[in-house]
């Protein structure tokens, strides 16, 4: 029993290769004439894609001498190279599938198809180098710029992939609606994105920061790199790049260091209470003078302002101003103004003090020495103690 399932089992595993053969083969059963028929038409493809990239080169090499080799690197070359070599790619992909038989219709969609992509493709270009040129043209905010090359990009990808499919019979009107359905419920379940999505629209249309600003959000400092549609990108000062929600970013406290111009820095610094502040102030602004990074326009001058009376010092405050280029370098020219206050003070014997406490305790009396001094000086003679019984009125 086994042994006969064993053979009707291999039995039918042969005819369905048969079958299969036979399908690929048109209906013919000789292995050879099959293999003899495939080998002549890989062969007939290698000869027509050898031909098309032959004939490829040769135009390349054409253009590139009626161009010249300074402006074969122009966008405008290498975007024609590219269509060139896509035109090129799209025949020998028609070959090979004529080759193998496929139907003239399927031929025809696919060279519409492939045509129309390239269309869209050129469209992309033209339309978008116009745009650039225009969002220049009325000075527009990067951010703002953004926005619209990304929905022109999402715009052209659509309707490109509307008409490619619609060279190959497909219903675009029930597609689109079938779309909106799948929309719908896309939009229940990716709340988080649509609200993230919307909160970016938002953001670029507000424009509470721009692009190269430096800001504060959800207590992360860092520069404006990149607003999507989706997050906020920023780099910090240690090159460390972080992406923040749109969602976030729209609800909670956003802090702009840039968006006034100049920054002003406050250093704080504390002299010794016995030091005069108005001798420190004159060895202090020598010092801010001549800092190549200090500005020194009219409205931002250097001061040095006393602050507050600490418990152990004086508190000065050192108030300069940068430029917005100079925000992403700020801790060190605060680091570098610091050091070179020190050394001015220290080079003028003004001290700086470190924090002490003195000790006051209530009817406190010193201690008794342990040994009695060989010679009492003047502050150790005490008087003699009077003895019980004795009268001394």
């Amino acid at each position: 029993m086994p042994e006969n399932l064993l053979d009707s089992v291999l039995a039918q595993i042969e005819q369905n290769l048969s079958d299969t053969a036979r399908a690929f083969a048109n209906g013919q059963s000789d292995w050879s004439e099959f293999a003899v028929h495939i080998l002549s038409q890989l062969l007939i493809s290698v000869i027509y894609l050898g031909l098309l990239m032959a004939v490829y080169g040769v135009l390349i090499s054409l253009a590139r001498v009626v161009v010249g080799k300074q402006r074969t690197s122009h966008l405008w070359f290498v975007h024609g190279r590219t269509g060139v070599r896509y035109l090129f790619g799209l025949g020998g992909v028609l070959v090979i599938m004529a080759q193998f038989g496929a139907a003239p219709e399927l031929l025809k969609a696919m060279a519409r198809a492939g045509l129309m992509a390239l269309a869209f493709f050129v469209a992309w270009l033209l339309l978008g180098r116009l745009i650039r040129d225009a969002m220049k043209r009325y000075r527009l905010d990067p951010s703002i710029r953004q926005l619209v090359e990304n929905l022109f990009s999402v715009l052209t990808i659509t309707f490109a992939g509307v008409t490619v499919l619609s060279q190959f019979g497909f219903d675009v009107i029930s597609i689109v609606a079938g779309l909106g359905i799948v929309g719908i419920a896309v939009g229940f379940a990716a709340q988080s994105t649509l609200s993230n999505f919307i909160a970016g629209i938002t953001l670029l249309i507000e424009r509470p920061f721009r692009i190269g600003d430096w800001v504060t959000i959800n207590g992360q400092d860092g520069k404006v790199v990149k607003i999507a549609l989706r997050t906020t990108w920023l780099r910090t000062r240690d090159n460390i790049f972080t992406m923040i929600p749109n969602d976030n970013v729209a609800s909670s406290e956003i802090v702009n260091y840039s968006a006034e111009g100049a920054t002003r820095l406050n250093i704080p610094v504390g002299i010794a209470y016995k030091e005069s502040a108005s001798t420190a102030r004159e060895v202090i602004m020598p010092v801010l003078f001549g800092h190549p990074e200090v500005l020194q326009s009219a409205g931002m001058e250097p001061r040095v302002v006393m602050k507050s009376l600490g418990d152990s010092s004086v508190d000065l405050e050192v108030k300069i101003w940068i430029t917005p280029d100079n925000l992403d370098v700020q801790p060190g020219i605060m680091a570098d103004v610091l050091e070179q206050i020190k050394e001015a003070l220290d080079a003028a014997d003004i001290e700086i003090p470190f924090p002490h406490l003195q000790l006051f305790i209530d009817e406190a009396k010193g201690l008794v020495p342990l040994v009695e001094p060989l010679y009492p000086g003047p502050g150790d003679l005490k008087p003699p103690r009077p003895e019980s019984g004795e009268n001394h009125d």
